[in-house]
């Protein structure tokens, strides 16, 4: 069990994450785990329950240690990355509070990893895709209802959990959207003609009252619309058209970016449309033209 101090200091952490750093819930139940498991086990490697005084006098021996410790179990480089970086994101918020010095902990190097490129579909495949969800259900409402989710997740580049946050209020669609996204951040994402076409044909069949603040996408029952519903609809019609694993919703909307970016897009002005706070994750995307750039130069140049 770990001791009632640490307990309150992690609350106390997570409710500054939440507050003024903007946190998700699903962030913040992941920093909740990493920080948790993390002290469990320095309590179970220095074989006492951990207070503040233990903490403050943790080593680089064991950090090593933990690191191992995760590494043994299983745990990927990527994965250790993230425990390591939440660990020492509230060791340092601890130290400030209670005036330790963090340099034990905060100077362990995070494990490399290669960073995984976004697996886009192609826009031959993002088409059909479309397409083939309006193929899957019964009722027409419902097929007009998949269409429509796809098609803005496709042609505004939105999350799905910004895509199934929109209500009533956003109807009929403007020509600009304010999307609030991780962190609490408001951005501006143009909607594209087809995405107001296709919520509007929906709008049209929904049997359920889509006004006021309740939700724009509804499920069967009338309720929000489940993004596993949204993931289900797309693994049945990546099957049928043949298509890798990695499409899903997400890829729908690394799609939007690489489509932007073959097309001529300026990579700060993709940055601001996914509402990435750096432009190194954006970059990640002109990797991912490079690579298409080299198998069309493979398959085609008769010297390759």
């Amino acid at each position: 069990m770990i001791a009632p101090q640490l307990t309150h200091a992690l609350a106390g952490w997570l409710d500054h994450c939440r507050a003024l750093n903007g946190a998700s819930e699903n962030t913040i139940t992941a920093y909740r785990g990493d920080v948790l498991g993390f002290l469990a086990f320095m309590q179970t490697h220095h074989g006492d329950q951990v207070g503040l005084g233990p903490i403050a006098r943790i080593t680089t021996g064991d950090m090593r240690a933990w690191m191992a410790h995760e590494r043994g179990r299983g745990v990927g480089a990527r994965s250790l990355a993230r425990s390591l970086s939440a660990v020492k994101t509230f060791y340092r918020w601890l130290s400030d509070r209670e005036g330790f010095e963090p340099t034990a902990v905060l100077s362990i190097r995070a494990p490399k990893f290669t960073k995984k490129l976004p697996r886009p579909l192609e826009i031959d495949a993002a088409r059909a895709m479309i397409d083939r969800v309006e193929c899957q259900a019964a009722e027409p409402w419902v097929a007009a209802r998949d269409v429509a989710v796809v098609t803005v997740l496709y042609g505004c580049g939105l999350r799905i959990s910004e895509a199934l946050s929109l209500t009533g209020r956003d109807l009929p669609l403007p020509d600009i959207l304010r999307i609030k996204g991780k962190g609490g951040k408001e951005r501006i994402v143009p909607v594209i003609p087809a995405a107001r076409t296709a919520v509007d044909a929906y709008a049209r069949l929904c049997p359920h009252d889509l006004t006021g603040n309740a939700p724009l996408f509804r499920g069967i029952r009338g309720g929000p619309l489940n993004p596993r519903a949204v993931q289900k609809v797309m693994e049945v019609s990546r099957l049928q058209l043949g298509l890798p694993a990695s499409a899903t919703p997400h890829a729908l909307r690394h799609s939007f970016a690489t489509h932007l970016l073959t097309a001529g897009g300026d990579l700060r002005t993709i940055q601001e449309l996914l509402g990435h706070a750096s432009l190194s994750t954006t970059q990640a995307y002109t990797s991912v033209d490079s690579v298409r750039l080299m198998e069309v130069y493979d398959a085609a140049h008769p010297r390759a």
